[in-house]
């Protein structure tokens, strides 16, 4: 146990674990994305979709927590790797080189620290205003629950909230798309042409990911919550 201990807390180790947990949070962004795209069903489709989550007691709260250590560890091994590579080296490289064929330096690589640290705001932020921010009750099957869906619409007609969100999953297509990747590498499927196709699947991954989260509060917001694919 010690052994394996020491060996979870070496870079490699941390490397592959932050592989594992974003791996795990790609597939929540998946489920997450088919719940929100929801709001373009029925003028009950949202509302019911976010009460049968809310239905599951108990179990819903087990969800949230595994997501909760599952985010906070990712957090966590990313910032430790990074204050790792700054100590290794705290003066940077004045040039990126690489010995073993073409750099998979980028932009996105540079940045992970930074869109990591935005995104952990953004989702305290969104946290709050969804999940704990007020809102009416509406009669769904003979029970009263929250009219997550009229919350949702008002939000996304300011302008100061549409366009922050927009800009964050702006920078989180940066940080998601090098993560696939990175995330499969760290878990040793890096050889060859087929790094090369992870990472052209990874970018794309994370574009179309992110263009289904931004399309519902541009939508929203530039048809003023009226748009014909929303049903009242």
């Amino acid at each position: 146990m010690p052994s394996f201990l020491k060996a979870l807390n070496s870079q490699v180790g941390r490397k592959v674990m932050t592989g594992i947990t974003g791996v795990g949070l790609m597939f929540f962004l998946i489920g997450h994305l088919l719940g929100n795209l929801t709001i373009f069903g029925s003028p009950e489709a949202f509302n019911i979709y976010t009460k049968k989550l809310e239905s599951l007691g108990p179990l819903l709260y087990l969800i949230e927590a595994g997501l909760a250590f599952f985010f906070l560890y990712h957090t966590i091994l990313g910032i430790s790797i990074w204050r790792n590579k700054k100590k290794a080296r705290p003066g940077g490289y004045k040039k990126y080189q690489s010995k073993g064929g073409a750099s998979h330096q980028s932009l996105a690589s540079k940045s992970m620290i930074y869109t990591g640290i935005i995104i952990f705001v953004f989702l305290i932020i969104h946290l709050i205003t969804f999940k704990f921010g007020a809102t009416e009750t509406v009669m769904l099957e003979g029970e009263q629950a929250r009219d997550l869906r009229a919350l949702v619409l008002d939000k996304f007609q300011n302008p100061l909230y549409t366009f922050g969100y927009t800009f964050v999953l702006l920078l989180f297509i940066f940080h998601l798309s090098h993560g696939f990747w990175s995330a499969f590498t760290s878990l040793g499927m890096k050889h060859g042409d087929f790094s090369k196709k992870m990472q052209m699947a990874a970018y794309a991954f994370g574009i179309i990911l992110m263009v289904g989260f931004i399309f519902i509060p541009l939508y929203i917001y530039f048809t003023g919550g009226q748009g014909s694919l929303i049903a009242y």
